[in-house]
């Protein structure tokens, strides 16, 4: 029986590529997409992943629109949602592909998490891989919805070495508070993947172009997609491996259909809200010096054959 998630999203290109695995997987029950600010402004998050659901033939998923500023107070100055380091090589305005025709429902996304939450009988999985706004303005709303969750997958954080600023990851960084709460919420069973693991998992040109030999659109799609992120990342944060990048949000896609991607280690994790130079960061105890008990299962590593074999797999599928 297919696994149903619901994936938060603030696509960008390595979002597009997790929505099409989610999207594509026959093990995998992609109830809908719910956009938030991040890479982009919400409204061009949204837009993007209606054009990947279109381009792909998934405009049957329902896209919610979400929040478009942070939950929680910042602490230090933010960068605007448009802000992008890159020059718009990583995560530009608009995804190359054609312009969406489909729309997203009317309804809020933070209105229909709690709704669906609530009305729930079976477990679903949340996938949250922009910031946190979303999923904590919902479970403020109504607290007892972490209990329709069986898992969250939160792509986000870093242990090693941050990517927005030397201490903090991008997706945790531009909500901090937000993460905070989420990780105090209490959720049955919290998994992050973290810069640790995903930049264990790089996807090289020679990959990128095996996967535009699918001819699929989702071989197509993603192929544009690695080859935008190993620009950007030659740019400004060149890899270990030659033309090659990291596409964090699919791995947690990866994970749910084949756990042996990723090693957990179950720890304690916290977030800095207040820190001048550590702002955003996760504070992971990955030696177990705190008094605080473990509160997730954290990948450090991450088995990149197992990631591209699956990746593959399903940018083969075409429906």
């Amino acid at each position: 029986m297919p696994r149903s998630i619901i994936l938060d999203v603030d696509t960008g290109t390595d979002d597009a590529i997790a929505i099409m695995m989610a999207a594509l997987s026959p093990e995998i029950d992609l109830v809908a997409c719910t956009t938030v600010w991040g890479n982009r402004p919400v409204e061009n998050t949204t837009d993007n992943t209606l054009r990947v659901l279109d381009y792909i033939n998934r405009s049957d998923i329902p896209v919610y629109r979400g929040l478009d500023e942070p939950f929680g107070p910042i602490g230090v100055p933010q960068p605007s949602p448009s802000d992008d380091h890159s020059g718009g090589k990583m995560h530009p305005k608009e995804l190359d592909l054609p312009p969406a025709t489909s729309v997203a429902q009317t309804q809020g996304a933070v209105e229909w998490l709690v709704e669906t939450l609530r009305a729930r009988t079976e477990p679903i999985t949340l996938v949250p891989v922009g910031p946190l706004t979303n999923i904590a303005a919902a479970i403020t709303l109504d607290p007892s919805i972490i209990d329709k969750v069986d898992e969250i997958v939160i792509m986000g954080g870093a242990h090693a070495f941050g990517n927005a600023t030397p201490s903090a990851e991008s997706n945790i960084w531009h909500d901090p508070v937000a993460a905070d709460v989420v990780f105090k919420a209490g959720f049955k069973r919290i998994v992050l993947v973290p810069l640790d693991a995903t930049h264990d998992a790089l996807v090289t040109g020679a990959q990128a172009s095996e996967l535009h030999a699918l001819s699929t659109p989702a071989g197509l799609a993603t192929a544009i997609c690695i080859q935008q992120r190993i620009v950007a990342h030659d740019e400004s944060q060149p890899q270990a491996i030659p033309d090659s990048a990291p596409i964090h949000d699919a791995v947690c896609i990866a994970y749910l259909l084949d756990p042996a991607v990723l090693p957990l280690n179950h720890l304690h994790v916290g977030i800095e809200t207040t820190g001048v130079r550590t702002f955003g960061r996760t504070v992971i105890d990955v030696r177990h010096r705190g008094i605080e008990e473990p509160n997730a299962y954290v990948a450090l590593t991450a088995n990149a054959d197992v990631f591209y074999r699956l990746l593959k797999e399903c940018v083969s599928i075409q429906r």
